[in-house]
């Protein structure tokens, strides 16, 4: 933790002689990205290319649920979009938010600039064909999703000022005591939240705020002076939010997410449509250099790896942060909400991140000489943009928008995991402190490269997969077990009897 104090203070006393040394922050942010690496065993898998443990322990583990649980991410499909819709409500239902308030609270947190800048490093770097992995890492994701809503739900716990402490760090602890393993079962519930906290100044502040300045910057270039003057604004307006809580966190979320997803994906589709004979072959050589990539360093699995990275960042399946905010929703049955979870990775990566890739694809930026630079310093949010140009001048501004908004909506759910996890290790009355220290990280990420983000957040973010995964493998049993029972009574018609009580709810 010394190193991330160094960090915040580097932000916040620039007159400070050592931080004001060009690089000082970059520095600090290298050193701490190696110090991590070697700590959480990125690359173990040796070779040309490596493959990272983490991203083939997600791999292995979103396939082994999807199969257990009996592709429930396609079966239920159509019953999960009829309990999102509020169909199945009862007078029974307890919880803080409503299932679709839980769901645009973690669509605003997956739903952000690992969209836009992450989809265009990954072609950038693995070509179309990463395309391809996204789209099947989302699907396999779906099942991941479920299985974490699910497990959130069964075991949360309800504190006395009523608030609900739930995901991971309860399930692994809970979960893994039932099977006479508490000690390991607290372990490893230690150390989500660890990673989780240090995650979400990495993935839920620097990285959003890193990304968005770079796009920001090509329409305001009083930023490219000053950009700590981004940064110090970013703070302030998500300061005004996460003070008031999962509630207004909430509001938020249930108010922008439809919006900005909207306006993102209206952009998008004009820019396919207006080079609709150019969607075939874009289409083509995203499957086809899926499995022959071209020119590409790393051939297949390097394409692969990439996906799947870009795809878990995305939209955070196996991670078990979104699991967090899905154990605050009102349901009677856990199996409900992890229903509406399904369509997490669904709208993230199937369709937005799709999306996305069409436009770089179709535009050509991925491999234009003219955007080495960008490419070479992974501003992902910046290539998008040049992207968007090659339609209209005034099209970027559209983009600008959209980031700004993926990901001020990321931050505000990123600060609600975090907090949750850090008053799980330090206790509810601590909880300012986080705050703080998570307003701070915003400041740094405005005079950070970035660079040296991407690589702390992809660290960080993908470590908390390692503890989550090992409580999905041992609990999944269990969760099958939840599932038949639910599809028993959903065949017998018990569920539509139950709904006879329903109350509305404003």
């Amino acid at each position: 933790m010394t190193r991330l104090y160094l960090v915040v203070a580097a932000a916040l006393f620039p007159h400070v002689a050592w931080a004001a040394e060009p690089g000082a922050i970059d520095a600090l942010f290298g050193t701490l990205n190696s110090y991590l690496a070697s700590v959480i065993f990125y690359d173990v898998f040796p070779g040309e290319p490596a493959m990272p443990f983490i991203v083939a322990w997600l791999i292995v583990g979103a396939l082994y649920l999807t199969l257990r649980l009996s592709f429930v991410n396609l079966r239920m499909m159509g019953h999960a979009f009829a309990v999102l819709r509020g169909k199945y409500r009862t007078a029974d239902d307890q919880g803080e938010v409503s299932s679709f308030q839980a769901l645009t609270t973690a669509l605003s947190a997956t739903v952000g600039l690992g969209n836009i800048a992450g989809v265009a490093i990954a072609i950038s770097i693995g070509g179309p064909g990463a395309t391809f992995w996204m789209i099947v890492a989302g699907f396999l994701g779906m099942t991941t999703k479920f299985t974490e809503a699910t497990l959130a739900q069964r075991y949360r716990e309800v504190r006395p000022d009523g608030r609900i402490m739930g995901g991971p760090m309860e399930y692994l602890s809970k979960g893994f005591a039932e099977f006479n393993l508490p000690t390991t079962g607290k372990v490893l519930a230690g150390m989500f939240a660890v990673f989780t906290v240090l995650g979400s100044f990495g993935a839920g502040s620097a990285f959003q705020v890193s990304q968005s300045l770079g796009a920001v910057q090509e329409q305001l270039p009083f930023f490219n002076d000053t950009p700590i003057a981004y940064g110090l604004i970013v703070a302030v307006a998500v300061g005004v939010v996460i003070i008031g809580g999962l509630r207004r966190i909430a509001h938020v979320a249930e108010a922008v997410v439809p919006s900005m997803i909207l306006i993102y994906l209206s952009a998008c589709l004009w820019i396919i449509l207006g080079n609709i004979e150019l969607l075939p072959h874009a289409l083509g050589k995203i499957v086809t250099e899926a499995f022959a990539p071209i020119a590409v360093a790393g051939g297949m699995v390097g394409v692969l790896v990439q996906g799947f990275k870009r795809a878990v960042f995305s939209s955070e399946a196996g991670l078990g942060s979104a699991a967090i905010v899905h154990s605050t929703a009102s349901v009677k049955y856990p199996i409900r909400q992890g229903m509406v979870a399904l369509y997490e990775p669904f709208i993230d990566t199937i369709v937005i991140c799709t999306m996305t890739a069409l436009v770089i694809v179709i535009t050509g930026v991925y491999n234009d000489p003219a955007t080495l630079a960008l490419r070479e310093a992974s501003k992902g949010a910046a290539l998008t943009s040049v992207a968007f140009a090659t339609v209209s001048d005034w099209f970027p501004v559209i983009l600008t928008v959209s980031v700004v908004l993926f990901a001020y909506s990321t931050m505000i759910s990123w600060s609600y995991y975090g907090e949750r996890c850090w008053a799980y290790l330090f206790g509810e009355r601590t909880s300012i402190v986080y705050r703080v220290l998570f307003l701070a990280f915003i400041v740094v990420a405005s005079v950070a490269s970035a660079a040296n983000m991407l690589d702390f957040t992809d660290l960080l973010v993908l470590a908390m997969a390692f503890p989550n995964f090992l409580g999905l493998y041992l609990l999944s049993g269990k969760v099958r077990s939840m599932l038949s029972e639910y599809e028993a009574r959903l065949r017998e018609g018990g569920l539509d009897t139950e709904r006879l009580g329903h109350r509305p709810r404003g």
